[in-house]
């Protein structure tokens, strides 16, 4: 269950970037890690930095009904106050660490993924604040 997990994670990660460089972004960095928490992508677009938490989920996509294995939740309801405040520390880190100047700003990318159809849909919640 857990290796399953973790593939539709790594996909929806990898659909993820393509969504985002499909809209004009750069990526910079992935998984950037610490103790303290991680950022899944650091993309970069009109000299804005912008921090991606990716939630995907599986499913069954199909024109008239949309079905998910979310016991009930949207995949954004997933990052909770904690997961906000964990990103919150390794977003600092980073800018400090890369010596991130400018503007930056978070957002979430919600991935849902219909493995048999070989379909995904993306959307793309930004400009969250933390």
């Amino acid at each position: 269950m857990q290796k399953k997990k973790t593939e539709i994670g790594r996909l929806g990660e990898d659909i993820a970037c393509k969504f985002l460089m499909k809209h004009g972004y750069s990526i910079m960095d992935r998984n950037y890690r610490k103790k303290w928490g991680e950022i899944d992508i650091v993309a970069e677009r009109h000299n804005l930095t912008c921090f991606v938490e990716v939630k995907s989920v599986s499913g069954e996509i199909n024109d008239s009904n949309v079905s998910y294995e979310t016991d009930g939740y949207r995949p954004e309801d997933n990052v909770h106050s904690w997961k906000l405040k964990r990103l919150s520390r390794a977003i600092q880190t980073y800018i400090l660490e890369k010596k991130v100047g400018g503007e930056w700003g978070f957002g979430v990318i919600t991935v849902k993924i219909d493995s048999n159809r070989r379909r995904a849909r993306v959307s793309f919640i930004d400009d969250i604040v933390l």
